[in-house]
């Protein structure tokens, strides 16, 4: 095995059942890096043009990123894509744990299938062997059952296990992939690609090891982190959501469908309450010593199982305050729905909060829900709700097409009152505090995500002076949150290509590195003599690729935009009705675009842009 990747791709076609294994060199790897790259590559590659999101002929891809499995401290991540049921555009969702470090331990880079099994099947990877099994006895289960089977069938608890849930297999567009049962590749409807392909699960088992070029230096970033144990203890203790009081105290904590930025029951729902009521254990994921990760209980009126793990920052701001819901235990016993079904929590949350938004204004009515009331603050219609939208079920059914596709049915005015970008419901940070972020929203080839988005704090006058040099070949000066000059703009454009590097790596985002410390762990890793210039040029390429793809899928820049909401003043005690400007934000869109070397009114990435960098061929996908 080459240093800190295998060097081979496995290729799965459902429909005829045939698997092959290509091999990829160093040069692939350096343009690529992974995740989000490869991706991109393969999508554009090998989705027909205009290809539906269930047919067979649309590539699901997993891949890991040359960081995966080695032993720094932040390697346990990988990446999903495929075209999206939810946007259909570029689909990615990235995801933590040990399954992609066993897919590379057991001698695979990535796996992409195609095709479409006429019955449920499952794949069974182990040390390079590759096998097509009978699912039959799957279908139609929750994650833990599944999982727990699968182990027992193979005789091996240490397994590791992606599937979607019913999710899935009743093509919810927001269904996610599970990932050992407590952690989701959550985002862009990815487990409904794999439940059109008759796809339960993939198993997969490596006993191999993930070389490293020099060992002695990826120790030593390992054990500098170790030390740093100050920058992360917060995370340690109560996890992602340590978050809800401090987006609380600044005034973006989504509220009531994104119509204010505090919640007066915050305290009931934080990372406070959640580590004195319910926590039983903490989890982790491979090499990281921070175990971030939630494992709660509860045996009161929900009965909660720590095997689901338990909730994110996203998942207390999506199913909780956004929805005007302080009932813990319900929250709790709704993320568990999700993950034993396979469902993006946000999502989930966003489309119940637009239904309740909806009800307030008077736009729905009970006899358009089947009788269900559906009001802000009312815990049991939101468990009912995610039941309902599990199961497909009376208006749950239209609310598993998600809240954009959901108000095209339902009319009435209700369309002006989804919170989305391109059919993907907003994360937990309301952008009227970001004037930096909406643009990332905006302009994120998946639709609105958290997860390659420039955050304005990031850069305020409370970021540690580390975040405002980062090696983009220029200094940031602390820049206000409501500020969309040249200046924002052109730290949103580096920003993002930063996180969707990290997103190509398979590295996750809570170990902050700048692009100089990641292009020496990344020269440790694999020996490569890479300097900060190539480094940031992989990101740009990754970013363009996604693009490229979605332009080509007959996105264009209309689809570039924020929601209506994002118009209105906030109500937020901390922030004074601060809103985006219409034409303030096209100015800056127009100036992302021309930054990033596309054209400045259509988005679509230039020719010259494209040869630049290294990806001239694109040029063709693109007439």
């Amino acid at each position: 095995m080459p240093n800190g990747y295998c060097g081979r791709m496995l290729y799965v076609d459902l429909t005829d059942r045939t698997t092959r294994v290509e091999e990829r060199d160093e040069d692939f790897y350096r343009t690529y890096l992974g995740g989000w790259g490869v991706i991109a590559h393969e999508l554009l590659k090998r989705a027909p043009r205009g290809v539906d999101p269930f047919a067979p002929g649309n590539p699901l891809i997993f891949a890991t990123g040359v960081q995966t499995g080695s032993p720094v401290g932040s390697s346990g991540r990988h990446a999903v894509g495929a075209k999206s049921p939810l946007t259909g555009g570029f689909g990615e969702a990235d995801v933590g744990g040990y399954w992609g470090t066993e897919l590379k331990k057991a001698g695979f880079d990535a796996v992409v299938i195609t095709g479409a099994s006429k019955d449920p099947v499952y794949l069974w990877i182990v040390d390079g062997e590759v096998e097509i099994r009978d699912a039959g006895h799957l279908w139609g289960k929750e994650t833990a059952e599944v999982q727990a089977l699968i182990h027992e069938e193979l005789g091996d608890d240490k397994v590791r296990v992606a599937q979607c849930g019913p999710a899935g297999e009743r093509l919810i567009r927001f269904a996610n992939v599970m990932h050992d049962v407590s952690r989701a590749a959550g985002r862009t409807g990815l487990g409904a690609v794999m439940g059109s392909k008759k796809l339960k699960a993939i198993a997969v088992r490596g006993t191999g090891a993930v070389e490293v070029a020099d060992p002695e230096t990826v120790e030593a970033v390992r054990t500098r982190f170790i030390e740093l144990k100050e920058h992360w203890e917060g995370l340690q203790k109560y996890g992602t959501a340590e978050s809800v009081a401090e987006v609380q105290e600044r005034g973006y904590l989504p509220t009531r469908n994104f119509q204010k930025g505090q919640f007066d029951g915050w305290e009931r729902i934080s990372g406070q309450r959640l580590r004195s009521e319910y926590l039983v254990g903490r989890d982790t994921c491979y090499g990281c010593p921070i175990a971030c990760k939630r494992k709660v209980k509860a045996d009161g009126v929900y009965k909660i199982d720590s095997i689901y793990g338990g909730p994110e920052y996203e998942t207390l701001g999506s199913l909780g305050s956004t929805c005007a819901i302080d009932d813990l235990e319900a929250i709790l016993y709704a993320n568990q729905l999700c993950a034993a079904n396979g469902m993006d929590t946000i999502s989930t949350g966003v489309t119940i909060a637009w239904l309740m938004d909806c009800f307030e204004k008077g736009l729905l009515m009970s006899e358009d829900t089947g009788g269900i009331e559906a009001q802000f603050g009312d815990a049991e219609a939101m468990v009912k709700l995610v039941e309902m939208i599990a199961a497909r079920e009376g208006i749950g059914d239209v609310l598993a097409e998600g809240s954009w596709r959901a108000a095209k049915t339902l009319g009435n005015g209700t369309e002006d009152l989804v919170v989305h970008v391109k059919g993907q419901e907003f994360p937990m940070s309301d952008p009227r505090t970001q004037f930096g972020l909406g643009l990332a929203y905006a302009i994120s080839p998946t639709g609105a995500d958290h997860m390659h988005s420039a955050h304005d704090h990031w850069i305020d006058e409370e970021a540690p002076a580390g975040f405002l040099k980062l090696s983009y070949g220029m200094l940031t000066g602390q820049l206000e949150h409501n500020d969309l000059s040249p200046e924002k703009v052109r730290w949103v454009v580096y920003k993002n290509s930063h996180l969707v590097l990290f997103n190509c790596l398979g590295w996750c985002q809570f170990h902050h590195y700048s692009v100089s410390r990641i292009r020496d762990v990344l020269q440790a890793i694999t020996g490569w003599n890479v300097r900060t210039f190539e480094i940031m040029k992989d990101g740009e390429r990754a970013l363009t690729l996604a693009r490229a793809f979605n332009m080509r899928e007959g996105l264009t820049a209309d689809d570039d935009v924020l929601p209506p909401r994002m118009g209105e003043p906030l109500k937020a005690a901390a922030i004074d009705n601060w809103r985006i400007d219409p034409d303030e934000f096209v100015k800056a869109r127009s100036l992302f675009y021309g930054m990033m070397g596309w054209d400045e009114e259509t988005g679509v990435p230039k020719a010259w842009r494209l040869h630049e960098l290294d990806i001239g061929w694109v040029i063709d996908e693109l007439t």
